[in-house]
């Protein structure tokens, strides 16, 4: 399996810059992951797909402001460091730009000295742990200095920030939103909640390992970083009532289905629990839990096609893509939505 084989022709210009004004009227391409069928809906059509006693599982990660724009203590020189994960309660791993002038020992200061912090060691893939200086309270600094990390295709400013969060987003500490959780309203949620529809907030906090490209030419020998999970007792009952009465267990995203196929054991049942993942699902894997995924559109060769191709099928999802770029759909974090579900609710 080459990493060649996930590749698809995508026009410039159908890279969404913008949020929609209104979150849940982006478009829904529905596809039918038994025989490849499309069918092309609004985003709060979702619930014609859902049927009482499905569990809608959600990501409440929160993004937090992790671009720190500063300048090198001794020289002045302009630096970035961006926060991957926290460590301790002073200690993160990070990027760093340029990192030629970042090594251990290299300080580096932002917001007139609000905060401060030190290169402490090179890490993995380049990646430094930087021990940072500051009065009061981390988050609030960070709330005050902190730029929001859209992703490098977006090259809008984003007017609110609030945009880049799903409406339900809890627990602080991700480097990306779990973008297709963007176009939930807390309307629509009420509504599939009033259907019958059981929803479960589980975390995962997203790293930028999953969105960093595949290197090597062999799918398999590519290594996921690790991203911190944790599914509490009422999440994972929920879970496990649906797969027990025979309903479906429906994701908001790969971070979500990342974090139950993570955390159910061989028999599909899911236990409360929380740690480190770094589960790479593409095509032969075996789904434990999940039954069918809300997502947005991925790029060509990213590990997140390869999850979406593992659940669909790489042809059905390929062609879906080349669909959606000839329908003139929206594309990645600001763009529309792909539900892909069984055959029986597509009469």
């Amino acid at each position: 399996m080459k990493t060649a084989d996930f590749y698809y022709d995508l026009p410039e210009e159908l890279i969404a810059q913008d949020p929609l004004e209104d979150r849940s009227s982006s478009r829904l391409l529905v596809l039918n992951k038994d025989n490849g069928r499309v069918t092309h809906k609004v985003f709060k059509d979702i619930t014609d797909y859902l049927r009482a006693g499905d569990c809608l599982v959600l990501n409440n990660t929160k993004v937090i402001p992790a671009r720190l724009l500063g300048v090198k203590e001794d020289t002045g020189a302009a630096v970035e460091v961006f926060l991957l994960k926290r460590i301790d309660a002073n200690r993160w791993e990070t990027l760093v730009k340029p990192g030629k002038k970042l090594r251990p020992g290299a300080r580096a200061v932002f917001g007139d000295g609000l905060l401060k912090c030190e290169i402490k060691e090179v890490v993995d893939e380049g990646n430094r742990i930087v021990e940072f200086e500051y009065e009061g309270i981390f988050e609030e600094v960070l709330d005050r200095l902190g730029e929001m990390p859209l992703p490098p295709y977006i090259t809008h400013k984003l007017m609110d920030k609030n945009r880049y969060q799903t409406v339900y987003a809890k627990y602080e500490g991700s480097a990306a939103a779990p973008t297709a959780g963007l176009h939930f309203t807390n309307d629509l949620l009420d509504k599939i909640s009033k259907m019958g529809v059981d929803i479960a907030y589980v975390t995962l906090h997203v790293g930028l390992g999953t969105f960093r490209p595949v290197k090597v030419d062999d799918v398999t020998k590519h290594h996921m970083h690790t991203e911190q999970y944790s599914i509490d007792k009422e999440a994972a009952e929920k879970i496990n009532r649906a797969k027990e009465n025979g309903h479906r267990v429906i994701c908001v995203g790969t971070t979500s289905c990342r974090t139950i196929e993570s955390a159910a054991d061989e028999n599909g049942n899911t236990k409360p629990c929380s740690g480190d993942t770094s589960i790479f699902i593409y095509p032969g894997y075996r789904f434990k839990v999940l039954d069918c995924l809300i997502t947005n559109f991925h790029l060509p060769e990213s590990t997140l096609i390869m999850l979406v191709s593992a659940l669909a099928g790489r042809e059905n999802v390929l062609e879906a893509y080349r669909i959606a770029v000839d329908e003139r759909y929206r594309f990645f974090s600001f763009g529309d939505a792909m539900f892909i579900t069984n055959d029986d609710l597509l009469d």
